[in-house]
This record gives C-alpha cells, sequence and structure tokens, in this order.
C-alpha cells in the first residue's frame, strides 16, 4: 500500500525507459483534455489508459503479507512480467480499466472487507497528480542517466534511488495560470 506520490514515481519512471508508453498517455491526455486546460476530475472516466480482488475467504484473525513484486512480476501471471506494460490492465476490449480484478492478478488497495475505505479518494489523487504531469510536461531521464533505476528499498516499496527527470512545460502559459 503506497501513497499517490510513490505510486506516480514509480509509474513516472517506468515510463521514463519507455518512452513510446509515456507517447501512449500523453496522446490520450491531448485528445481527452486538448492543450487549452489541466485535468479535471471529470475527464477522469474517459482516461482509461493513464489510470492504472474478490471472491476469497479469509478467516478472522489470520495474517496476509503479500509482496507486491509477487503478484505484480509473476511470470505465471503475466507475459513479459519485468517490462512496464501498462495496457496489460485494460479490459480485453482495450477501453476500461478495473481496479478489482478477480484472479488476484493485480490489486491496488488491499483485498475485501478489509480493503483500503478511501480506494475512489486515493485513485482519483492519484489520477490527477499523474494525468497532470504527464499532460503538462514534457519528460525526459536527466542527459546522464538514459535509463531510471528502477530497484526499490527492500524494506519497503520506495524507489531506491529518487526518480530526477527534467521536465518542459508543453501547454501554452495561460493554462498554467489556471492553477492560481
Amino acid at each position: 500500500m503506497d501513497n499517490p506520490y510513490n505510486n506516480v514515481e514509480w509509474v513516472l519512471s517506468g515510463m521514463l525507459n519507455q518512452p513510446k508508453t509515456l507517447q501512449k498517455a500523453t496522446k490520450e491526455l491531448d485528445n481527452v483534455v486538448g492543450k487549452e486546460r489541466i485535468v479535471q476530475e471529470s475527464d477522469i472516466p474517459k482516461l482509461n489508459y493513464v489510470k492504472i480482488v474478490a471472491n476469497y475467504f479469509i478467516p478472522k484473525g489470520s495474517h496476509v503479507l503479500i509482496r507486491r513484486q509477487g503478484v505484480g512480476q509473476n511470470p505465471r501471471v503475466w507475459e513479459e512480467p519485468l517490462k512496464f506494460k501498462p495496457e496489460r490492465h485494460l479490459e480485453k476490449n482495450g477501453c476500461d480499466l478495473t481496479l478489482v480484478e478477480p484472479n488476484l492478478e493485480l490489486f491496488t488497495f488491499g483485498i475485501g472487507r478489509r480493503s483500503c475505505p478511501a480506494i475512489t479518494l486515493g485513485t482519483t489523487v492519484t489520477v490527477m497528480l499523474f494525468a497532470r504531469l504527464v499532460h503538462g510536461f514534457t519528460w525526459i531521464p536527466p542527459p546522464n542517466e538514459p535509463i531510471i533505476d528502477l530497484s526499490e528499498l527492500e524494506s519497503n516499496t520506495t524507489k531506491a534511488k529518487p526518480l530526477v527527470a527534467l521536465g518542459k512545460p508543453r501547454l501554452p502559459a495561460k493554462v498554467y495560470h489556471q492553477l492560481n
């Protein structure tokens, strides 16, 4: 379980290592939002590429420890599990993302009755932060670091080396003034 900043740092890091994926997200934002305004909460339902557990009984008193990599990087579940491929989480028709995975292939907010009560808030904050960063700026890795290090600390789910990237505004200046 992570905070929105940590989630966005991981996703942006993965996308910087795969510029075509970042371009897909940027293109979707341009198609849905355009370039004359900032991303709004009302845009989220239309942002399927940018957005990225059930039916199991866990007895009372159980302690369930789930390793994020064990789920998200499982080669029995995912083709090329170490490659950043956000489209694998889109439904078969490629049009919608679900936060509930009945086969427990991925879960973002815990499972069952003890799942996060703020799923909607957490999703909204994370998607808004990420969407505004990708929509508002062109991102590239620093010149001395063409590949972003994706290793993590052993003690938690944060990156071992914090993300450093160069962002250049990509929208008209008047759009950034809407934030004030």
